[in-house]
């Protein structure tokens, strides 16, 4: 993470994600990072500083990145032993270099200050982005424990750049010069970017309210990473063993990964159901075993929360009640106004009133699909009224009922190797993208894979593809960048990577996966496109570094793609026979599009009203998290057949840092933006045309965070967003 990302996400802990946060999506996250920068012997930051740093020069962490491209990260000679004295080296010369800014002799300019703060971390920098990598993907016994050491001084390491009085003074000395007049409109962002992050964070509090923002910062550092170790805890710990008899209505390749993951966990000739999402849904769609569907449900949704010593529920309690404490004296009435400030919302209740709008008819539409469901099972005489645990089961029986459309059947058609080809595929015919694969780039597991990016004949960036569940990854799906784009400390091309946790199948099987888990790949490609498409000067401002509820614009339209007929005529080919998908099929997807749409809409719905709720009390106390869900949930009138996506003590968006805190509802202020956006298309020439995605590419995917998104996603479509796409993209009764 760069400085001014420092500064910007000062209270994300760096262990995880998009902002070293709890990531886009899905658990998603993005490690905003720059690339290594040699400070010239005259630059402002070579001033001798006041601060001291140990020298390590045998720590490959500490070196510059080389080989090819600008360099990559040395992943294949990392050892956990490194990261310690690698982060505190770094720390201190970054802090080095932040006093001699703040203490430079001449006065306040752009270039001093701002500029120089912009290229002041850069061994930060790398040491941070391999880290967060370990992190999320690479977790072990050995490095949890560094993690645990490690989150309060980091948290103190940012809160010393932000608490730092002489180098506020100076950025507020530009903001306020007639100079800044004369800089051009990405300068004027950045300016009013640092100045407004420094005074969100306190910058003009008393030395005593700093110190207590700092305290209370440092702690819950180490609540964030606690929260996260205890849910991995829970996801690797707990496992349903499965016997032949027991696999009655799964299909082969779940029959053949289940066998494998037993095996690896010394349980061979068992079947292994993992306490994961990519694990547990197909299961709860597709076994007929009721009674092992609900262990299943219940030990899924009860990860964090099993009053052990892996209970996330106290931490939940102390976390609400510092940030209302921190809140209160950066002078917000509540964690919520502060969050959504900077972003394209504004404030909670323009989040609210979005959010209620939907969930009207999303809760509607739950009680038809429900009503579809127990008519099924009545008309089998089932017995059963429908439950949590019965609803992914009896939707796909629905499914077929109504749209003759078995996802089963779909599934032959939906090879990951194949369809990780045709969103390259997308990506070329869109945007002019070439995708060369490279074997001589240092990666961090084998599964990983990477490919060198082009335009035009001109070398863009690097991409990794990390697609398999294993030990010591976090759940769900993630975008992360290891380098982000920049010009101002030469031509940086970005280092970028997609995340997933999908099934490996038995050695030289094909991997098939769902509709719904292949949206998700062309979702988290969305997000590799907007940081490879970056085109900026300032690293800060680079790609995927905009508004919470703008930065799923890219990745939600990219999934459109993966359902036109183009793609999935040429990529959706059976696995066994290599035949295109069926036109008749290819229809019935069309047909059911909106499907279950009930579901998906309010157990979304659910986790970010919660969200939102918690964070808009001004005075949490002792809070009790599961009374606290219960009751809210009641109030709002959530259909009892379904629970909210992520339960409280499972909620690592907002519990395992900041990311998304407040923030949860951002998915659906980007999807009211995306399917307004998508209409462009579909009012042109269709998915493909070639006029708008350039204007795509111009406004949106380029542009970073140099300019105002409300006022870039005008200049793409002429207009604002018109909110109503969004119900007629899902369904639902448009409001007039």
């Amino acid at each position: 993470m760069n400085l001014s990302s420092a500064v910007r996400r000062t209270l994300a802990p760096v262990a995880l994600g998009a902002v070293s946060v709890a990531g886009l999506c899905l658990g998603l996250s993005v490690f905003p990072v720059t690339p290594g920068y040699a400070q010239p012997a005259n630059s402002p930051t070579s001033i001798t500083s006041t601060r001291s740093a140990p020298v390590m020069n045998d720590n490959v962490l500490l070196k510059e990145w080389s080989g090819p491209f600008g360099g990559v990260p040395p992943f294949d000679q990392v050892k956990i032993e490194h990261f310690k004295p690698a982060l505190e080296q770094a720390m201190a010369e970054s802090l080095a270099a932040i006093d001699a800014i703040a203490a430079h002799p001449g006065a306040p300019t752009f270039a001093n200050t701002i500029e120089a703060l912009e290229k002041a971390d850069a061994k930060y920098t790398r040491v941070s982005a391999i880290y967060n990598v370990w992190s999320g993907s690479m977790s072990s016994d050995e490095f949890r424990p560094v993690q645990v050491e490690m989150a309060p001084k980091l948290a103190a390491y940012r809160d010393k750049i932000l608490q730092n009085a002489a180098l506020f003074k100076r950025i507020e000395t530009v903001y306020e010069s007639p100079e800044k007049a004369k800089l051009n409109p990405e300068q004027q962002r950045l300016v009013w970017d640092y100045y407004t992050d420094f005074v969100r964070a306190g910058a003009k509090l008393s030395a005593e309210q700093k110190q207590q923002i700092a305290t209370i910062n440092q702690r819950l550092a180490a609540l964030y990473t606690k929260f996260s170790n205890n849910l991995l805890h829970d996801e690797e710990e707990y496992a349903l063993y499965l016997t032949k008899d027991q696999l009655g209505g799964l299909t082969d390749e779940y029959i053949a990964a289940a066998a494998e993951a037993a095996a690896q966990r010394g349980r061979k000739g068992e079947y292994a159901v993992l306490n994961t999402r990519s694990s547990m849904d197909p299961f709860l769609t597709f076994s007929s075993e009721r009674a092992l569907r609900e262990k299943v449900w219940r030990t899924y949704y009860s990860r964090g929360d099993n009053n052990d010593a892996y209970d996330n529920k106290p931490l939940i309690t102390e976390i609400l009640k510092l940030r209302a404490e921190r809140t209160k004296l950066q002078g917000y009435p509540t964690f919520a106004h502060r969050a959504l400030e900077k972003q394209v919302a504004k404030t909670p209740d323009a989040a609210m009133q979005l959010m209620e709008k939907v969930w009207k008819a999303s809760t509607a539409r739950v009680k038809e699909e429900v009503a579809d469901m127990q008519a099924l099972a009545n008309q089998e005489r089932a017995g059963i009224t429908i439950e949590p645990w019965d609803y992914r089961f009896y939707a796909e029986k629905v499914r077929k009922a109504k749209y003759d459309l078995d996802s089963n059947e779909v599934k032959q058609y939906l090879q990951l190797e194949k369809l990780r080809e045709g969103m390259f595929w997308a990506a070329t015919r869109l945007f002019g993208y070439e995708f060369e694969p490279r074997t001589d780039i240092a990666v961090y597991h084998p599964d990983v894979r990477v490919w060198a990016v082009n335009k035009a004949g001109k070398h863009v960036g690097l991409f990794y593809f990390d697609p398999y569940a294993r030990q010591g990854k976090r759940s769900g799906a993630w975008m992360s960048a290891y380098r982000k784009q920049q010009r101002l400390a030469g031509s940086i091309t970005p280092l970028i990577s997609n995340n997933s946790n999908f099934v490996k199948g038995a050695p030289g099987e094909p991997v098939l996966i769902s509709w719904d888990d292949a949206r998700t790949l062309f979702h988290e490609f969305g997000h590799a496109l907007h940081g490879l498409s970056s085109d900026v000067t300032y690293p800060s401002q680079s790609g995927t570094s905009v508004a919470r509820d703008y930065v799923e614009l890219p990745s939600q339209i990219y999934e459109h793609w993966a359902g036109t007929p183009e793609l999935l005529n040429e990529f959706a080919r059976h696995y066994k026979t290599g035949a295109t998908m069926p036109k008749e099929l290819l229809a019935k997807i069309e047909r059911a599009e909106k499907f279950n749409q009930g579901f998906a809409t309010t157990e979304f719905l659910g986790s970010a009203l919660i969200d939102m709720k918690l964070h808009t009390m001004s005075d949490p106390g002792n809070l009790d998290p599961g009374k606290f869900e219960k009751e809210t949930l009641a109030a709002l009138g959530m259909p009892k057949e379904l629970p909210m996506r992520h339960r409280t003590p499972q909620f690592a968006h907002i519990f395992s840092s900041e990311g998304y805190a407040a923030g949860y509802y951002s998915y659906l202020w980007a999807d009211a933006i995306t399917a307004d956006a998508w209409e462009a298309f579909v009012e042109g020439k269709g998915a493909y045309d070639k006029e708008v995605a350039q204007r795509f590419y111009d406004w949106v995917l380029s542009k970073g965070n140099t300019i105002d998104p409300a006022e870039a996603y005008r200049k793409f479509r002429g207009r604002d967003v018109d909110t109503n796409a969004l119900m007629r993209d899902r369904g639902f009764p448009v409001s007039q």
